[in-house]
C-alpha cells in the first residue's frame, strides 16, 4: 500500500508488484503544536465506535486496494494465488528470490562452523494478517517452533507492536524483544553485556531484565497526543482501529470502507501537520506514524548484535526473516555489510533488499524446524 499525494489531498493506492513501494507524503514537517504534556497510558489500542461515517470530500481521489485483491486465506496462514498467471508469476520471481527451504543446504553450507543469530518480525512473518490486530495470535506449532530454534540461537522479535504487546503475543521468556519498529529493546540481563551502562539504559526493580535502548524517549508525550487526536478524528470511520505502539501509531484500516479511505489518509495528513517531528510510513493497510530519528529496524538489528557480543565477528551468521516494508531496513544492513541474510515472506512478487523468500508463516515454521534439525543432527 502506498500513499501518494496529489495536490489536493493524500491518496492510499495499491502497492505495484515487482516496485519497491513508495511513500508519497513527506515524512517532515510543518510547525507542530508547543504542547507536549504527557498522558496516562489509556490501553493498547482503542477500536473507534462503528457509527455510520459522514461522507467523504474527497471526490477527486482515487482509491484502490493496498494488498492483493481477493485473495483465498490460506488453511493456516497467507494466502494462495488466484490464477495460473499469478502461479507464473510468482515462480519467475522466486528464481531471484530463491524459498530458504528449498536453498537450505547452500544457506546452512554457509553456515556451517558459525553461529547463527536469528531476528524476527512478528506480524505476517510468525502470525497471519489479520482483520483485528488484537487477534493476531500465532498458533501452538509456531510458539512450539520458536521456543525450539531459540534453544539453539540467540532469537529476537523485532517487531512494530509495542513491546509489551509481542511479548504478550509470543509468550516466551528466553527471547530478546524490540517493539516499535527497534526504538524500545530489551536484552536479558545475562546476557547484556557492551550495553549495560548505556545512558538510556533503565534497569527493571526485580533486577531480571534490562531496557538497554530506548532512543525515542522524549517523543512520548506527543505520540499519546497523537494517538488521542486520530481516536477522536477517526471516530465517526466504521471499522477504524488506532492502535497506540508505546513510540509509534498504527492506524488499522483493513475493515474500513475502500470508498473511505481518502477520508482516512486525509485525517492523518492533516494532524501530522502540526508535528514535524513525526513521520508518516505504511505497512499492510496500516499507517503508522513514527518519530523522526535515525533509528529503525536495521538499526535495532546492529544494536542487539553489539549488545550480545556477535558483531563485527566472521564466525557469525545473522538471518532476520519479515513480511513487511519496514524489515526492507534490516534486510539492506545486512546486505550491504555483506553478513547475513534477509529473508522476506511474501505470496506476491514484490522487490526487496533479502535474499532469500519464504511464502508464508507456514513455510517460515518449516524453516524454524529445519534450523533445529541441522543444528542438532549436523556436526557443527
Amino acid at each position: 500500500m502506498d500513499l501518494k499525494s496529489t495536490h489536493k489531498s493524500p491518496v492510499l493506492a495499491d502497492s505495484v508488484p515487482m516496485n519497491k513501494s513508495r511513500l508519497g507524503l513527506s515524512s517532515s514537517s510543518v510547525p507542530y503544536s508547543a504542547s507536549t504534556t504527557g498522558y496516562s497510558s489509556p490501553g493498547m489500542y482503542l477500536t473507534t465506535p462503528r457509527r455510520k461515517p459522514a461522507p467523504s470530500k474527497l471526490d477527486d481521489v482515487r482509491v484502490s486496494a493496498s494488498s492483493p485483491p481477493q485473495k483465498k486465506l490460506n488453511k493456516e496462514f497467507g494466502f494462495e494465488p488466484e490464477s495460473e498467471e499469478a502461479e507464473t508469476s510468482y515462480h519467475t520471481w522466486v528464481m531471484k528470490y530463491p524459498s530458504a527451504l528449498t536453498s537450505f543446504e547452500q544457506i546452512t553450507n554457509y553456515a556451517k562452523y558459525k553461529k547463527i543469530a536469528l531476528f524476527l518480525d512478528y506480524d505476517g512473518t510468525l502470525s497471519p494478517i489479520v482483520d483485528n490486530p488484537d487477534h493476531a495470535f500465532m498458533s501452538s506449532a509456531m510458539r512450539t517452533a520458536v521456543r525450539n530454534v531459540a534453544k539453539h540461537f540467540p532469537t529476537a522479535i523485532i517487531s512494530g507492536r509495542s513491546r509489551d504487546k509481542v511479548c504478550e503475543f509470543v509468550g516466551l521468556t528466553e527471547l530478546h524483544y524490540a517493539g516499535s519498529h527497534g526504538m524500545d529493546i530489551m536484552v536479558p540481563l545475562r546476557e547484556l553485556e557492551s550495553t549495560t551502562d548505556h545512558p538510556n539504559s533503565i534497569r527493571s526493580t526485580d533486577k531480571q531484565e534490562v531496557i538497554p535502548f530506548q532512543p525515542a524517549s522524549e517523543f512520548l508525550p506527543m505520540i499519546d497526543e497523537v494517538f488521542r487526536s486520530l481516536v477522536e478524528n477517526t471516530n465517526d470511520i466504521e471499522g477504524a482501529t488506532v492502535e497506540n505502539n508505546k513510540f509509534c501509531v498504527s492506524v488499522h484500516y483493513r475493515l474500513v470502507d475502500e470508498e473511505l479511505w481518502p477520508m482516512i489518509a486525509e485525517i492523518v495528513h492533516d494532524i501530522l501537520k502540526g508535528y514535524p517531528k513525526l513521520k508518516l510510513t505504511h505497512g499492510r493497510k496500516v499507517l503508522e506514524i513514527r518519530p523522526v530519528i535515525d533509528w529503525n529496524k536495521g538499526k535495532a538489528v546492529e544494536f542487539l548484535l553489539e549488545s550480545l557480543g556477535l558483531n563485527n565477528r566472521d564466525d557469525v551468521l545473522p538471518i532476520y526473516v519479515g513480511d513487511d516494508i519496514t524489515d526492507e531496513d534490516a534486510f539492506k544492513v545486512l546486505r550491504e555489510g555483506n553478513c547475513g541474510y534477509g529473508i522476506l515472506v511474501s505470496s506476491v512478487p514484490k522487490e526487496s533488499n533479502a535474499s532469500y523468500s519464504l511464502r508464508d508463516p507456514s513455510e517460515v515454521k518449516g524453516f524454524l524446524k529445519s534450523l533445529v534439525k541441522w543444528k542438532t543432527t549436523a556436526a557443527v
